[in-house]
């Protein structure tokens, strides 16, 4: 556990984002990482360079069918969770990841926390969903298969079965930020929680959630197997 847990206020970037408020009771529901499931009600952000290079003019359409990505919805706008996104603190009433966490360096995913705590406001919930490294591990230790460690590498992502060369895999390497970078059990991330000042923090599971405006972001598929986590700044 780190131990400074002081929270610093999140630098703005200078794109400024409308946010949704479509509901009509004036609370801000907001996603990072948000992908290609980016409701309306929501404001949703995503720090995929494929949704920088898909809105450049001519150029954005031309990368996008040569790598035959797919399409970024126009309620997904750009915004990096660690470097901070254009929201006033303590501006929402909840927030939403799904396997976006795990993407980061541990110092960034420190941020990523710090950043949360402080755009939500009092009482606001976080609830996110990434891989659990516990759940991988046993599987690991309990296959006797001679494949399982190769199965271990491919379901976890921390390898690299096949480099990609030429500039089409540089392109998608690139636009892609698929790899793991620091897996998370269930302990290891309540400690860092806490130590920034979440509290009420617990396991969830799809769809228990008190608020059911998390269901319009929820997705089955992404919480199978998974480390499911929901707390309150």
């Amino acid at each position: 556990m780190y131990e400074s847990q002081t929270v610093m206020e999140p630098a703005q970037p200078r794109t400024s984002v409308r946010p949704s408020r479509e509901r009509g009771s004036g609370k801000l529901f907001m996603q990072y990482g948000c992908g290609l499931r980016a409701p309306s009600s929501w404001t949703n952000f995503d720090a995929s360079p494929s949704l920088v290079a898909q809105r450049i003019p001519v150029i954005g359409g031309l990368l996008r069918r040569m790598l035959k990505a797919p399409q970024f919805p126009s309620a997904a706008n750009y915004g990096d969770i660690v470097k901070g996104l254009a929201l006033a603190s303590e501006s929402c009433s909840a927030v939403y990841c799904s396997h976006v966490l795990e993407h980061l360096s541990l110092n960034d995913c420190r941020k990523a926390l710090q950043n949360t705590w402080t755009y939500l406001e009092e009482g606001g919930v976080f609830r996110f969903v990434l891989p659990d490294l516990e759940c991988l591990a046993m599987a690991y230790v309990r296959n006797t298969d001679a494949q399982a460690a190769h199965r271990f590498m491919r379901d976890s992502l921390l390898g690299c079965e096949q480099r990609r060369r030429g500039l089409n895999g540089l392109l998608r390497s690139w636009l892609g930020n698929s790899e793991h970078l620091w897996m998370w059990d269930y302990k290891a991330m309540a400690t860092e929680l806490s130590a920034v000042g979440f509290r009420e923090i617990r396991r969830a599971a799809m769809g228990d959630s008190d608020l059911p405006e998390f269901l319009e972001v929820e997705e089955s598929s992404r919480w199978e197997g998974c480390l499911g986590i929901e707390c309150r700044r």
